[in-house]
């Protein structure tokens, strides 16, 4: 029996989450260590016992306390389950067979994943010598069927951003139909230079046809509850309404996500420590002759190439869990000291074998 199903996604590879085992220091999905505050667990457990009932579709409370912390209107934000569902749905509102989502690369893996099963075409623009997106060529890349630009920036996995004049000469180059997201999903670990730093919700005030997106997965320790959420026109909003799945953001989310709002402070002085060590173990690798860049996320890049496969498996051998790109390197996720000096160990040993 032949069951009809697409015969485009025979080639179409699935998409590979951060492993792990019994006992193994986790540092291949970006997770944070600490778990929810107590105000945002009593928040959790108060939406729990609701659970019989339907979450609100509308994300009502959420979209209002978001819509007063970042200082735009109710109607320029969509709540999603986790910024890569808003991911997929922008490239579903833009795109069709025969056009084109243009981004850099290596990033994201779910870009050309979530394009391909759109029917769309991914393009692929390398980054430069030093691992930030190539704004440059990506803007000569553009063409008319390009329908939808990612700009990851931090980078995932590089950790790498681009400069601020450089992303606002991007903009001014992009045609205003064309759709450009901004997808800061590690925006609260940012400690960005002078020649870094912008504001994205004030960038929108100039181009109309940015759309930012962040997460609460990452600084706010929200990774199993999934949700995150769009900045943009409320044309886009709207149609970003239109291919929301219904009840997709539940309400124990929704909860925790405003409970995290309302201690935001607490929460992001959590980063501080993430940075302190990301800086700690940026220059200790770098003291062991590895090619890491400049992070502005809670994990580092390490540039290993051909050595990439070996490398991550040895370190799952010593008990460290890591994400490689074979090929090009590996990410390593930036917890708390004893984690992070389990992983450094490995390296010294690994640097040393002559």
């Amino acid at each position: 029996m032949t069951l009809s199903i697409r015969p485009d996604l025979d080639d179409l590879p699935v998409y590979v989450p951060g492993k792990t085992f019994p006992g193994a220091i986790k540092l291949a999905s970006n997770e944070v260590t600490e778990g929810p505050l107590p105000s945002v667990r009593d928040a959790i457990a108060e939406a729990a016992s609701n659970a019989n009932r339907y979450p609100d579709n509308g994300m009502v409370a959420l979209t209002g306390e978001l819509a007063k912390s970042l200082g735009v209107t109710e109607d320029e934000i969509q709540v999603g389950c986790g910024s890569v569902t808003l991911c997929q749905n922008l490239i579903t509102i833009t795109a069709q067979v025969g056009d084109e989502v243009l981004f850099g690369w290596r990033s994201f893996e779910t870009y050309p994943l979530a394009t391909r099963v759109a029917g769309a075409t991914p393009v692929q623009i390398p980054l430069t010598e030093d691992l930030v997106y190539d704004l440059d060529a990506m803007a000569a890349a553009i063409t008319d069927r390009t329908r939808l630009i990612f700009v990851c920036n931090a980078n995932n996995p590089t950790g790498t951003v681009v400069d601020a004049a450089d992303l606002v000469a991007f903009l001014r180059k992009v045609p205003s139909h064309i759709i450009v997201a901004l997808d800061e999903a590690y925006f609260e670990y940012n400690r960005l230079t002078p020649e870094q730093a912008y504001d994205a919700i004030e960038l929108r005030k100039e181009f109309p046809n940015l759309v930012v997106l962040r997460t609460f997965s990452k600084a706010y320790g929200l990774a199993g509850l999934r949700v995150g959420y769009a900045v943009a026109d409320p044309t886009v909003i709207t149609a970003l309404g239109k291919v929301h799945i219904p009840f997709s953001v539940n309400s124990l989310a929704q909860s925790a996500a405003v409970a995290c709002l309302a201690a935001g402070d607490e929460l992001l002085a959590r980063t501080d420590a993430v940075v302190a060590e990301r800086e700690r173990m940026t220059a200790e690798l770098r003291t062991l002759g590895y090619r890491v860049p400049d992070s502005q996320t809670n994990f580092v890049w390490i540039e290993l190439g051909d050595d990439t496969t070996e490398f991550a498996a040895a370190c799952v051998a010593a008990g460290v869990v890591i994400r490689p790109f074979a090929g090009d390197g590996a990410r390593v996720t930036v917890t708390h000291r004893q984690e992070n000096d389990a992983f450094l160990a490995f390296a010294r040993r690994w640097a040393a074998r002559g």
